[in-house]
C-alpha cells in the first residue's frame, strides 16, 4: 500500500514530471497561463549532468545538459513558482513555473495537471519496455547421451 504524498514530495515529484514531459503535452494540461509577473524570464543555458561509476561510486562529470528556467508570482496570491525543463522550450519552462505556483496554493490543481503528463510517461516507458522484451532471446541447453 503506497501512502499519501506529502506537499513537499508532489511538488518534488510534479516539478520532475513536468520537467520530463514533452512541451507539447504540458501545453495541452496547462492550456491557459493564469495572470503572472516574470520574476525570471525564461533563460536557457547548459548544466554539468553527473553520474556515479557502477550507479554508487565515485561521482564523474557526464557532460553538458541545456535546460531553460523561469521563475513567476502569481499576480491574486503572491505564490513564486519555478520551472526548470531540458531543451530550449520558453514556453515549456514557463508553464511549469506557473504549475508550480498554482500547485502550492492548491495541490489537487497540481495532480489534475501531472495527471496526463504521468499517464502519458507510463505508456512511453511501457511502449518501450514491450519493445526491449521482444528482443530478448531464451538460452536453453539440449542434453546430449554421453553426459549421462
Amino acid at each position: 500500500m503506497s501512502r499519501p504524498l506529502s506537499d513537499h514530495d508532489l511538488r518534488r515529484d510534479a516539478l520532475g514530471q513536468m520537467a520530463r514531459a514533452p512541451a507539447a503535452l504540458m501545453a495541452e494540461a496547462l492550456p491557459d497561463l493564469p495572470p503572472h509577473d516574470l520574476l525570471r524570464a525564461p533563460q536557457t543555458g547548459t548544466v554539468m549532468v553527473r553520474g556515479r561509476i557502477g550507479g554508487t561510486g565515485a561521482p564523474f562529470n557526464l557532460g553538458e545538459m541545456t535546460v531553460t528556467r523561469a521563475s513567476v508570482r502569481l499576480t491574486a496570491t503572491g505564490t513564486v513558482g519555478h520551472g526548470y525543463v531540458q531543451g530550449r522550450s520558453r514556453e515549456h519552462a514557463l508553464r511549469a513555473a506557473c504549475a508550480d505556483a498554482l500547485g502550492q496554493d492548491d495541490p489537487a490543481a497540481l495532480r489534475a495537471i501531472i495527471a496526463p503528463l504521468a499517464r502519458a510517461e507510463a505508456a512511453a516507458r511501457a511502449a518501450a519496455a514491450a519493445a526491449a522484451a521482444s528482443t530478448k532471446v531464451e538460452f536453453f541447453t539440449l542434453v546430449r547421451g554421453e553426459d549421462e
